[in-house]
């Protein structure tokens, strides 16, 4: 672990290029708008280490799957979340130098991404072999008002020379996913143009036939005045660009103005990409760059609104939720219930696929607290549509009925390679049952159960109810060969979560049963018939709820993770030498899988989602038992932890914890930054502010809030979205302060006492 970014409130600022860090920071100054997004590379070209990348949302490839043995099941493809055109690309030449930053000396480096206005900027001084140097200044963002336009103000300045400069704009398709698995490249070419101070291209995947248009259009200026300029128009395979050439005396500033529309087929007709591309360049180079600029920060200003976090007295603690909460919100919009949030988000193409349980489990509690409530729905929707794949899935790995919802999907279909995860990790199925629970729980809307609720958790204890096995000596139902949250553990018997997530699953499911017949009896006769719902089945769930096997240790008073759990050597992390941390990058598969080293949060995950079930001394047992063997080697852990950590009063380690999940990428604690942020993760940096310091639940339809300053900071404040209410809940060292930003009065319960804060009005607490 490296801290090599200076810390601010605002920005997150890099100072000197070190090229060993650089794919660490394409990642960390990435932008995206929902839509579309761009790692962190140079417009100019890099010879050195880099990740080339550029995201459109929902677009993907599956890229056959390659494994040494093929088991009946096994998923076809692994969906890749694809690299597409290059749209940011503008060569320099200074007087025949190709400006590579890998191949001269570098002086001054400064890259900001401002989250605040939502924009990178990048400024520098190369010094070319002869002692001459030029000075370059840009700055780039992706509208989050108009999100199919990208924007770039590239300015190049001659130090100590007159200077000829070749400026070569361009857009490139002839692009490669580093995760191929067969190395091939996954476009081909459909269309291309270049004409003066223009040029589109149009590409298409190979498989599944998503089509990409970019369209760009640039202007040059010199001392304040737009150049006329005859450009050669340049078409290879897949790329078109457009070279001038500049001269610029000693101290003039020659200023590039790029805009770029980016359009896909998902949106438009195959033969409306390239009209509806250029109407949408058109709009914004009317704007230009500084009204567009302009808007970007209003924007931005809005979301901050809504969703920013304020910590006093911690500029570390303060930067890092911030950038959590940048990268949460250029990820997902939720104006387009057919994405979803990946977990690599626009900053990476690790993992693939659009969609894991992290959605459900982690993120789904950001977008419900942050944003109008319809976002939060159509992450369940998007569920919803993929209910008839998700039985499908079941029937591939040869069950009768019910749904199995995928670990790794784009479409609904799953598409992951590693078959522990992909066969044994159902305990996904659970966070999908969980989330419906959540979002109703959290605003009331009751009225998804009938639209949407109940089919995808009947199907879901259908398929639990099918996947556990009863044993007559024990004449209890235990649940075989399964991978829990803890990836370190594989093939096991009776996970204790599994089997916890899926009893608890069908109670729900009967529990919204009983709701609909009281309160909808016409939609329950209905979705009775829909579903041919038989009595048999819900009399059987009930019996494997009465029946269910936990295994525990009646010792020590703790849930046992598994079967076998406590045969291990129960040796701590903290008496591990540090030279086998992380345990991923140093041991091998088969001694990780022998130890009792866990990954993640496994019964604590379970303690945290149905924590009104157990009291605090139940989850102090299982906390203080687990935690120390616990390695936190997913980034998913220790916000779980902290949560936790903050019910037990263990002030301690839950800023412990919450610094590990807010600094994770920006301090590279598990040396994988490069890959791509972890963005899922980054929910429960929030999670553990506002539901760990903020003590945030949600009970019988009223804000419960238990709140505690940690003791490093002097104040903190987060925004809370409520049923019709934002409250802005601001906590110092002795009172809470709940201010109603709206006019909607909104009944609150604040260390166990009941308040009422009446719109645009404030309360306080002492604590």
């Amino acid at each position: 672990m490296k801290q090599y970014l200076k810390l601010n409130e605002w920005s997150i600022i890099e100072e000197g290029f070190d090229p060993h860090l650089h794919e660490n920071s394409e990642s960390i100054f990435s932008i995206g708008n929902g839509y579309m997004g761009q790692r962190a590379n140079f417009e100019e070209q890099y010879s050195g280490s880099s990740l080339q990348g550029s995201y459109m949302a929902g677009v993907y490839y599956p890229d056959k799957t390659r494994v040494g043995w093929w088991k009946n099941g096994y998923p076809e493809y692994f969906a890749k979340v694809l690299n597409s055109t290059n749209w940011i690309g503008i060569d320099i030449e200074i007087n025949g130098t190709p400006l590579d930053l890998a191949k001269l000396t570098v002086k001054d480096f400064v890259r900001e991404l401002n989250m605040k206005e939502g924009y990178l900027s990048r400024s520098f001084t190369a010094v070319l072999e002869d002692g001459k140097e030029v000075k370059v200044e840009a700055v780039r963002f992706v509208s989050i008002m108009q999100h199919e336009i990208g924007a770039i103000r590239y300015a190049v300045t001659p130090v100590n020379f007159d200077a000829d400069l070749t400026i070569t704009p361009y857009l490139d398709g002839d692009v490669k996913n580093k995760d191929s698995n067969y190395d091939e490249k996954f476009w081909l070419e459909v269309y291309k143009e270049a004409g003066k101070g223009t040029a589109a291209l149009t590409v298409k995947t190979k498989k599944l036939d998503f089509h990409v248009t970019s369209v760009m259009q640039y202007d040059i200026v010199k001392n304040g005045q737009k150049l006329t300029l005859d450009p050669q128009t340049i078409e290879q395979e897949k790329y078109v660009a457009n070279q001038v050439k500049v001269q610029a005396g000693k101290g003039e500033q020659v200023v590039i103005f790029k805009y770029v529309a980016n359009v896909t087929s998902r949106d438009y007709g195959l033969g409306e990409l390239l009209d509806a591309g250029r109407e949408a360049l058109a709009k914004a180079v009317a704007k230009g760059f500084d009204q567009l600029k302009a808007e970007q920060a209003q924007g931005w200003a809005n979301k901050w609104k809504e969703s920013d976090i304020v910590i006093e007295g911690d500029v570390a603690a303060q930067q890092a939720i911030r950038f959590n909460i940048f990268q949460l919100n250029q990820t997902y919009s939720g104006e387009d219930d057919r994405l979803n949030i990946g977990p690599k988000g626009f900053t990476g193409e690790k993992y693939g696929g659009s969609t894991y349980w992290d959605t459900e489990a982690y993120c789904l509690p950001f977008y419900l607290s942050t944003a109008d409530s319809s976002i939060a729905r159509n992450l369940l929707i998007y569920r919803y549509k993929h209910l008839e794949k998700a039985k499908e899935n079941a029937r591939k790995l040869g069950f009768t009925k019910g749904a199995l919802y995928p670990m790794v999907t784009m479409n609904g279909e799953e598409c992951h390679n590693e078959w522990e995860i992909t066969f044994e990790e159902i305990h996904r199925n659970g966070a999908i049952a969980y989330a419906i629970y959540n979002y109703v729980n959290y605003t009331g809307d009751k009225s998804y159960l009938g639209q949407y609720g109940l089919e995808v958790l009947a199907e879901i204890s259908r398929f639990w109810e099918e996947r556990v096995h009863y044993v007559p000596a024990k004449d209890q139902y235990v649940m075989l060969g399964v991978t829990g949250p803890n990836e370190y553990e594989n093939n096991v018997n009776n996970n204790w979560y599994t089997n916890r997530i899926a009893a608890w699953t069908m109670e729900y499911t009967l529990e919204v049963l009983d709701y609909l017949k009281q309160n909808e009896p016409a939609s329950y006769s209905e979705l009775v018939d829909k579903l041919q719902l038989q009595e048999t089945e819900t009399a059987k769930w009930k019996e494997i709820i009465a029946k269910m096997y936990y295994p525990v240790d009646e010792e020590r008073g703790i849930f046992l993770q598994q079967d076998g759990f406590l045969d291990k050597e129960l040796l701590p992390v903290k008496d591990l030498d540090p030279k086998h941390l992380p345990l991923n990058q140093n041991w091998s598969w088969d001694r990780i899988l022998r130890s009792v080293y866990i990954k993640q949060a496994d019964v604590l995950q379970g303690l945290y989602f149905l924590g009104d079930r157990y009291d605090l001394d139940t989850k102090k047992r299982n906390f203080d038992f687990y935690e120390p063997f616990t390695v936190h080697e997913s980034s998913l852990s220790p916000c779980v932890h902290s949560i936790l950590a903050c019910e037990l009063g263990y002030q301690e380690k839950a800023y412990e914890m919450y610094l590990r999940t807010a600094r994770l990428d920006l301090d590279n604690y598990n040396n994988d930054t490069e890959d791509g942020l972890h963005i899922t993760s980054m929910a429960g940096t929030w999670m553990s502010v506002v539901q760990g310091f903020g003590g945030l639940k949600v009970k019988d339809g009223v804000l419960h809030l238990n709140p505690f300053n940690p003791g490093h900071w002097k104040s903190f404040s987060f925004k809370v979205m409520f049923r019709g209410s934002r409250l802005n809940v601001n906590v110092t060292e002795k009172v809470v302060t709940i201010t109603n930003e709206t006019e909607t009065p909104a009944a609150v319960n604040v260390y166990g006492n009941a308040y009422t804060v009446n719109g645009l009005s404030n309360i306080t607490v002492n604590i």
